[in-house]
């Protein structure tokens, strides 16, 4: 057994000056080149657990008790010097945005250089030039001249994201603190980006804590997984362990929300929200969402308990949980129906342009009537370019026709008539910024329906009840702005803001890729709910293809602007006759690996 990088005991974190809880009694031990998922929902205390290895908080918050321990040196002892010396030397953080890690006036290689000198990495020069070459091939990244000149807007956000990588491993630390790096990046460029996390902390003996909400990601990854649920971990084992037999409920609805490339299946998303601090329950906080709830639950925090050697589980029917067969394994057909509907919208021969740079080249591609269409593809690959030209977003030259109901479409939204504008509407990746901040959730809804219907006071009302409960939200979110909701409630906000026009197409733009998993599930449950109970017809944007399997009909694969392969979506996943379909398969994150093994 190799020898113990990092020990992390009763760490506890409260708000300050309320001492409201966030986390509370986390504890575990990591080793040398062990890599550690630490996995849960929003709100449920990960990232401030993480960035307290480094004996950090953000504003508001404290550090209230506990002990970490860095390779022998306790972190909460060490003065401000000795802090700077351990962070990026010791131990080292890798936050979810690269672009805020990396200083946008300085070029890359004196980023680079500057890490090692900062912590007298080198005796000269000349050693530390030959450190950045061989950090920069560490993360497979070219080391001449002109790309260390680089600045970082001149790269993608790959290359960044491997960048900092090196940065962190550049004075090779024990201890390396990775915060949802790969949170929006195409499939692609994680699976790269994970390989070089696993080849350079087992090479190197460097111990890995990886903070995510997504377990497919650690799957193939982590040697073990911490699942967090309201400040606390709830569940700790070897991955394999955790996949096939989970113990905690909370951990079986996070399984229940992957999407799986290998089959078809209905996805579960968990009802409720985590509960922020504050507003946490007495007893187990997650008995308001658990289906195996009884009345102890709701009065007494269930102790820590063995399932095995090395796994421990906080639930007070955890063997009962455990009994039951895994349900990452469960194979439910969702029932998507398709295959003879009318054509409703075609694309025939489109080329599009950013300035005097062609995107798009020669695509066809067909939606009919009642049902879904996935468009998947790695950034750049022009998905979204294509998913604008149909809405008449896309401000650039174009050629080519689109035909919506047999009838050519006009160029740009604002030169089609009111009906067709109707007809088609659009749901934006991002809901943190497709929402006006300043308006309430009733005036967001209200909005298309000034512009679309002459509806009385009373009927537009009861089209706002009618548009909530569509999406599964609370009539008394209407008083509400956008900040006081989650981001799932946010995009189901947005997705209802889209229906209020009553559409015969729904183009949905990317959005659940920053999403939790669970609420990404809800948001897909919601959107074949809808494309069942009122005829909906959508083309879905998405880099995830496992994710594809729950939703669509038909997928259309694109790279460097061009259709590589089309049809219908089991096909596409199950024969793919495109090389580069088969790469973004295997690149995908998959759980199978994790259930096969132990």
């Amino acid at each position: 057994m190799s020898r113990i990088a990092l020990t992390v005991r009763d760490l506890r974190i409260e708000l300050d000056p309320s001492g409201i809880e966030i986390d509370s009694e986390v504890s575990f031990e990591l080793h040398e080149g062990e890599v550690l998922g630490l996995v849960g929902e929003s709100a449920s205390g990960k990232t401030t657990a993480a960035t307290a290895l480094l004996n950090f908080q953000r504003r508001g918050a404290r550090i209230a008790g506990g002990s970490v321990n860095v390779a022998g040196r306790e972190v909460f002892a060490l003065g401000k010097s000795q802090l700077r010396h351990l962070r990026g030397g010791e131990i080292s953080y890798v936050p979810q945005d690269p672009g805020s890690a990396l200083n946008p006036a300085l070029r890359i290689g004196t980023q680079l250089r500057e890490v090692l000198e900062e912590h007298g990495f080198g005796s000269s020069d000349a050693e530390r030039r030959d450190r950045v070459d061989e950090m920069m091939a560490e993360v497979l990244l070219p080391s001449d001249k002109e790309f260390l000149r680089r600045y970082p807007h001149q790269l993608s956000g790959g290359q960044q994201q491997r960048v900092v990588l090196g940065m962190a491993f550049a004075c090779r630390p024990k201890v390396i603190v990775l915060d949802e790096p790969t949170t929006g990046l195409d499939v692609t460029t994680q699976a790269h980006v994970l390989s070089t996390l696993r080849d350079l902390a087992r090479a190197h003996g460097v111990a890995a804590v990886y903070v995510t909400h997504d377990l497919a990601v650690v799957a193939e990854l982590a040697d073990r997984i911490a699942v967090m649920y309201a400040g606390r971990i709830v569940e700790l084992g070897p991955s394999h362990e955790l996949f096939r037999g989970a113990s905690h409920p909370y951990t079986r609805g996070l399984l229940a929300a992957i999407p799986v490339i290998e089959g078809r299946r209905a996805l579960k998303g968990i009802p409720g929200y985590a509960p922020r601090p504050g507003r946490r329950p007495v007893g187990c906080a997650f008995q308001p969402r658990c289906s195996y709830a009884v009345e102890r639950c709701e009065t007494e925090m269930p102790p820590e308990t063995t399932v095995s050697q090395s796994h421990l589980v906080r639930c007070w029917r955890a063997a009962e949980v455990s009994a039951v067969v895994s349900v990452a394994s469960d194979a439910n057909e969702s029932a998507l129906v398709g295959g003879d509907q009318e054509a409703l919208l075609q694309v025939k021969n489109l080329t599009a342009w950013y300035g005097s740079r062609e995107i798009l080249h020669d695509v066809d591609i067909t939606l009919r009537a009642h049902e879904c269409l996935a468009v998947v593809g790695e950034s750049g690959s022009g998905k979204t370019t294509l998913s604008r030209c149909i809405a008449g977003l896309h401000a650039f030259k174009m050629t080519g026709d689109i035909e919506f109901q047999g009838a050519p479409l006009a160029r740009h939204a604002r030169s089609r008539p009111v009906p067709i504008r109707r007809s088609i509407q659009y749901v934006f990746q991002n809901p943190y910024s497709s929402l006006h901040p300043r308006k309430t959730i009733a005036q967001i809804l209200k909005q298309p329906l000034d512009i679309f219907f002459d509806l009385d006071r009373d009927q537009r009302e009861e089209r706002l009840a009618e548009l909530l409960e569509l999406v599964s939200l609370e009539g008394s979110l209407l008083r509400r702005y956008p900040d006081q909701l989650s981001g799932g409630e946010r995009q189901r906000v947005a997705i209802a803001r889209a229906l209020a026009a009553d559409p015969t197409v729904l183009v949905c733009d990317e959005v659940t890729s920053w999403l939790d998993v669970s609420v990404q599930a809800s948001i897909v449950e919601l959107l074949v709910r809808l494309q069942r109970e009122i005829g909906l017809c959508m083309l879905f944007v998405t880099h995830n293809l496992a994710l594809i399997r729950s939703i669509a009909f038909e997928a259309a694969v694109m790279s460097e602007g061009r259709v590589v392969e089309y049809g219908p979506t089991d096909d596409v996943l199950a024969n793919p006759r495109a090389q580069y379909t088969r790469s973004l398969l295997a690149d995908t994150p998959t759980i199978k690996g994790a259930l096969s093994e132990g």
